[in-house]
């Protein structure tokens, strides 16, 4: 029964009593277990509210990520039977997810080859991933190829439960590869562009040492030309003597006048020398020609003293008596390349040696070799007053100089820097322990048979 009064069970007797045997105590101690025993409760509720509220946190976590995900998302049991799918793939198929989930994977792929394919692929040879496997899946607008990856659900048993598979339109795909396509040659046509500009740049100021160099044959030719012309008014006259029947009295003056007979002897070498010097001439707008022309990636072997020279010939002509250039090269250097390009960067040395040594006293240049099996090491070593600490870390950045405005590009080293790596090799630049500035040009040998190096 319970106490009328403090609301608590009381034994009762038989007939009724209360029991007389039952201590007061054991109540109070009954009431406090049930007092410990609601606190639990209250706390195992806290508890188990906030472990819902985590679970629903990242149920909405989980449902946000996946409706994020841009690629296609289906989740499937052991039977083929979708579980789940996210936002992407029901865009994709045009259709709810109330109606994909508990549908059969099957149904998602544009023909039972397709399915059958699939299920070969994954399921009969029971692998536990696949990648970039190319299917045909049924999009809203008609089949569409995917690109499939797919990985095995396992339980905390090791048991197979299921299949996570996501895939992308190959359509996207392929939209994305021509898009990079496209910006890297767009990359490399401004690549090109700033190669020609830094090279036009070299052409202009050569200009002066090219007209100098040209203005030697031109002349040659010009000055044998008004000697022909001379001769040939003079033939003129004694051929025409000959035609009127002159005497030979007449004829033997006029051959001694009009010195027939040297002319004749003169005539072979006027021809030689304007020959030459015409050649010579073609040749230096040929060299010009190729310089200036847009470079093709032309790879062949060649001779790179003969290119060092070439460039060192050029700067020289065009900066006349302005440094002291010493060449302590083998005959031959055999590599593998753009002539042009490398004639560039040696040009680029050669010039900034020129411009670091302006206002030195004796001021010098020495380019020399050192060759290995594999590799040739060029160096340039000027007596100016070398690289400061702060430009060393700079040097071969693009739009880096330090002259004058008008005096240079800041293009020049990040070029070469560029063109030396390209044919394999390395430009490095220190400052010499004797003073001014070192650079080492590396470059591969040659592997060809036939070509030696020495």
């Amino acid at each position: 029964m319970i106490h009328p009064q403090k609301g608590l069970p009381v034994a009762t007797m038989p007939d009724g009593a209360l029991s007389a045997s039952v201590d007061e105590t054991v109540w109070i101690a009954v009431i406090h277990k049930m007092d410990e025993v609601y606190n639990d409760l209250l706390l195992y509720e806290v508890a188990l509210e906030e472990k819902n509220a985590q679970l629903e946190a990242s149920q909405h976590f989980a449902l946000s990520v996946l409706s994020s995900i841009s690629d296609i998302l289906v989740v499937c049991d052991n039977e083929g039977r979708i579980e789940t799918v996210n936002q992407a793939m029901t865009e994709f198929c045009g259709q709810p997810e109330s109606v994909l989930v508990g549908s059969l994977l099957e149904n998602l792929f544009a023909s039972p080859q397709a399915w059958q394919q699939f299920r070969n692929h994954c399921y009969a040879h029971a692998r536990k991933q696949i990648s970039d496997y190319e299917l045909p899946l049924a999009g809203k607008t008609g089949p569409v190829p995917v690109s499939l990856n797919a990985t095995l659900r396992i339980n905390p048993r090791g048991v197979r439960i299921g299949m996570v598979i996501t895939g992308r339109p190959l359509g996207e795909l392929r939209l994305a590869y021509q898009a990079l396509h496209d910006l890297h040659e767009n990359l490399k046509r401004t690549q090109q562009q700033l190669l020609h500009a830094e090279k036009m740049a070299s052409l202009g100021r050569l200009v002066a040492g090219v007209a100098h160099e040209l203005n030697n044959p031109i002349s040659f030719v010009l000055g044998n030309t008004y000697a022909l012309q001379r001769y040939t008014t003079r033939l003129q006259d004694y051929l025409a003597a000959i035609h009127q029947h002159a005497s030979p009295d007449r004829l033997a003056q006029l051959r001694e006048e009009l010195h027939i007979d040297r002319l004749m002897e003169d005539l072979p070498s006027l021809i030689d020398g304007t020959l030459e010097g015409a050649e010579r001439t073609r040749s230096i707008v040929d060299s010009l020609k190729q310089f200036s022309a847009v470079d093709r990636d032309e790879v062949r072997a060649f001779n790179l003293v003969e290119t060092i020279q070439r460039a060192v010939h050029w700067v020289s002509n065009a900066n006349p008596g302005s440094i002291d250039i010493t060449l302590t090269l083998p005959e031959e250097i055999w590599l593998t390349g753009s002539p042009n390009q490398i004639q560039q960067v040696v040009m680029n040395l050669v010039q900034n040696a020129c411009d670091a040594t302006s206002e030195t006293a004796g001021p010098a240049l020495a380019v020399s070799a050192s060759l290995s099996p594999a590799m040739a090491d060029i160096h340039f070593i000027d007596n100016g007053p070398g690289i400061a600490d702060n430009h060393m870390p700079h040097l071969f950045d693009p739009f880096y100089t330090t002259k004058p405005p008008g005096k240079g590009t800041g293009l020049g080293l990040a070029i070469s820097y560029g063109i030396i790596e390209r044919h394999q090799g390395q430009l490095l630049a220190e400052n010499h322990p004797s003073g001014g500035a070192h650079f080492i040009m590396q470059l591969p040998l040659v592997v060809e048979s036939g070509q030696k190096n020495s």
